[in-house]
């Protein structure tokens, strides 16, 4: 956030903080948030570069749309696990999987 527009908040009153902060979050579950948030933005662009839809990956995992819907979205019911294991059934390297997870996820503007 820019810092004219943060001070411009306080001053009205605002507490400016983190995600983390508000959600009281550990070190370990924030890790453990962008890890998943880094796994499904993956999922959701290797899908993309095959130039496949949800329901045509969901095939090819032996799943549904549904839920490669809710593995792109970062569901809580979808395990860490299973986006790992879609990623190396579409191609991705045990290389390419661990640079997904300790890339940071962009930032949104706020």
């Amino acid at each position: 956030m820019e810092k004219r527009k943060r001070q411009r908040l306080e001053s009205a009153g605002w507490v400016v903080g983190s995600t983390t902060d508000f959600l009281g979050l550990s070190d370990e579950e924030a890790a453990l948030v962008e890890v998943k948030l880094g796994l499904a933005s993956a999922v959701r662009k290797q899908r993309s570069r095959r130039r496949m839809t949800q329901a045509q990956l969901g095939r090819l995992l032996g799943s549904s749309q549904s839920r490669v819907a809710k593995m792109e979205a970062a569901d809580p019911s979808v395990s860490i696990d299973l986006m790992v294991r879609s990623l190396l059934r579409m191609g991705a390297s045990r290389k390419d999987v661990a640079s997904y997870i300790s890339m940071p996820t962009p930032r949104r503007a706020a």
